[in-house]
């Protein structure tokens, strides 16, 4: 279940219970680590769940292992004959979910990823008798400049008009973009944070509290047709208090290295100018934007009245802190797959 500010984290144990009515659900973008988590949410709660997954992204015998007792079918999401011939096959299908995303950001990619592809999923679901689609988007699609960004709200819109019930969830950061710096401190290297690492807040939420979360939107009534920002529990968490639970938990003294953020648009402008000379980096200079936005962008909800982020207003979910994964990840009983998003 969802929870408000203020109210008690729910328990992702008691939450994966069987759902009162499983339904037959096609999960898009099931290989990446939320995707997982998700799927094996929704195969604990009893639906029927088949995984749509690029060839040659796992293997067969992987994907069956990784993904519980979930179906694996192989195609490309961006090919519409594929989607239907591999994916859906004519079958019909309750739900669909999708945890899919592009893996850089740059504007071609997320063009192709987070609004074509999702396209291609929305009508050939409408075919397949698809009457409940469940998004995972983005917390920082509020404020956008960015091609992504821009890409998800316009795919969001389509969903919206679509005439299927609609879950559009938005979270804020995620345990594992939050862990690239571990090393670095274990290290003994100082703590990066631009600015003086206070100018932007989160509320981190795990893999497991937000797959937790959108398995609950096929059977909460009150979480359809709507726009979901979530986060996790506790207070809101700024850069500066990461570094220094950081260095809390390997009994070092805090050293931080403050990047200008004025630096970061330098090099954003300097890559664009570039670009007009060397294509290939257009596609730089919007991955150094994408750093400058986090940067500078708290991963909340921003208020409309003030146009402020609040942390007051962004709900939570969950039992699972980003500090405790900190000191698990410290004391080597977990690991954090960041993918294409990492910075250090």
């Amino acid at each position: 279940m969802t929870n408000t500010p203020g109210e008690p984290a729910a328990d992702p144990a008691n939450a994966e219970t069987r759902s009162p009515r499983p339904r037959r659900v096609l999960v898009l973008g099931a290989t990446g680590t939320i995707g997982r988590a998700t799927t094996r949410a929704l195969v604990a709660r009893g639906h029927d769940v088949v995984c749509f997954v690029r060839p040659g992204s796992i293997d067969a015998s992987a994907a069956v292992r990784s993904l519980d007792s979930a179906a694996v079918r192989f195609g490309k999401a961006t090919d519409p004959d594929s989607l239907m011939r591999d994916g859906f096959r004519n079958e019909h299908f309750d739900v669909v979910v999708s945890c899919m995303a592009s893996r850089t950001g740059a504007p071609k990619d997320a063009w192709a990823v987070d609004y074509e592809a999702h396209i291609n999923a929305l009508e050939t679901a409408k075919t397949a008798g698809v009457t409940h689609f469940v998004l995972l988007s983005a917390m920082c699609v509020q404020r956008p400049h960015l091609a992504f960004q821009h890409a998800k709200l316009a795919f969001e819109q389509k969903l919206i008009a679509s005439g299927l019930a609609y879950s559009i969830v938005r979270p804020t950061a995620f345990f594992k973009s939050l862990s690239g710096q571990v090393e670095r401190v274990r290290n003994g290297k100082r703590f990066v944070v631009f600015g003086d690492g206070r100018q932007t807040a989160c509320k981190p939420i795990s893999d497991r509290d937000l797959a937790c979360y959108l398995a609950d939107c096929l059977d909460d009534p009150a979480m359809g047709n709507r726009i979901l920002p979530i986060g996790g529990p506790g207070p809101a968490i700024t850069p500066r208090e990461q570094g220094e639970k950081l260095f809390a938990l390997t009994g070092r003294t805090p050293r931080f290295a403050e990047i200008p953020v004025a630096l970061l648009d330098a090099i954003g402008w300097g890559l664009a100018a570039l670009g007009v000379l060397v294509p290939p980096m257009k596609e730089k200079a919007e991955l150094a934007r994408i750093g400058c936005y986090y940067a500078t962008e708290s991963m909340l909800v921003l208020d409309q009245e003030t146009g402020r982020y609040s942390a007051d207003k962004t709900p939570s979910t969950g039992s699972d802190t980003l500090f405790d994964f900190y000191a698990q990840l410290v004391a080597g009983h977990a690991s954090a797959e960041r993918g294409a998003h990492k910075v250090f």
